[in-house]
């Protein structure tokens, strides 16, 4: 049998085993056909039958012979522990390796690293034959605002961060704020761990102050994990935090936005809403009235001054203010 034809039926008869129950009345050798068919194996029933009277010789598993039809299932105290990722798990893996990297403490990305080698060895392997092992290279996601490319972070500052937030301990950081020179000393307490975009942020709170505050990973100039335990807080949740506007640069305010926009934009707005209470009125000349529950954020400025010849922005008055200001900041620029 060749190399390539080996590999693919182990990695099938190694899918099969995982598919048995633990217990009776077990899985039928059709319904078996089925599952690794949906795998992405092209696989007869009577091959399928041929494995399982094979490999229940070498396996503790067993047929239900009590009725029909026969169902196949382990054995009582047995089960199946083998070493390798099954072909749904290498596909996740590997969909997930990217995101997971930035997230994931020092120590546990270096214990993950052999998982998701495997998971990429297996895809490879079975990439020929099977068209699930070939997903992973036919969808990606993009981000929907420009992209940028990630910034430098100094050696051993994120594992020195991760290490607190995992051991609920302090962390001292030398931080430099943006639009400051010299970097300033904190000692922080982590609370979390936030992805957003290219960059890494640690929430946290400074010294005793119950405030929480948002710090760029690549502004620290350093990071040393102290002895001392975290102060934590109670009423913190990492969820409600980030629904909150936090991240998004905001104040955790809401506000009721009503703004006037072109036709274009509002066809991407009913495809995809600002909130789950926007609404937007018929076209008149060309323009459409809009009103959205938002957060108060400067992500929300960003996007209103990206769209400022589709949208002009009738209340709150202070934010239709802050606007103007900066739309004629930057006619100044262009000398217009």
């Amino acid at each position: 049998m060749p190399k390539a034809d080996s590999q693919q039926t182990l990695a099938r008869q190694w899918e099969m085993l995982k598919l048995l129950p633990p217990r009776p009345p077990g899985i039928t050798a059709a319904a078996l056909t089925g599952k690794l068919g949906d795998l992405g194996y092209d696989v007869t029933k009577r091959t399928v039958e041929r494995d399982l009277n094979e490999l229940s010789r070498l396996f503790g598993f067993t047929c239900n012979d009590k009725g029909m039809p026969y169902g196949w299932h382990w054995v009582e105290g047995a089960s199946l522990n083998l070493p390798g990722v099954s072909l749904g798990d290498a596909l996740s893996l590997r969909l997930v390796e990217d995101q997971l990297r930035p997230l994931l403490p020092a120590a546990v990305l270096r214990a993950l690293e052999p998982r998701l080698q495997q998971a990429r060895d297996k895809l490879a392997e079975l990439a020929p034959s099977n068209a699930q092992a070939r997903w992973a290279g036919k969808v990606r996601t993009v981000p929907a605002s420009l992209p940028l490319l990630p910034p430098q972070v100094m050696p051993g500052v994120l594992d020195a961060v991760q290490e607190a937030l995992l051991g609920d301990r302090q962390v001292q950081v030398h931080y430099q704020r943006a639009g400051e020179t010299e970097a300033a000393l904190y000692t922080l307490h982590p609370l979390a761990l936030v992805q957003r975009g290219p960059v890494s942020y640690l929430v946290a709170t400074a010294f005793d102050y119950p405030d929480i505050r948002t710090y760029a990973v690549h502004r620290m100039r350093s990071a040393e994990v102290l002895e001392q335990a975290a102060q934590a807080s109670a009423e913190f949740n990492l969820d409600a935090h980030i629904a909150s506007g936090a991240l998004q640069f905001g104040a955790g305010q809401t506000i009721r936005l009503k703004a006037r926009i072109d036709v274009a934009l509002a066809q991407i707005l009913r495809e995809t809403p600002l909130s789950e209470d926007q609404t937007l009125g018929q076209a008149r000349k060309g323009f459409c009235a809009l009103t959205a529950t938002v957060q108060d954020t400067w992500q929300l400025r960003w996007w209103l001054l990206s769209h400022a010849n589709q949208a002009v922005v009738l209340s709150p008055a202070a934010l239709r203010a802050d606007l103007l200001l900066r739309i004629a900041e930057a006619a100044e620029l262009y000398g217009v």
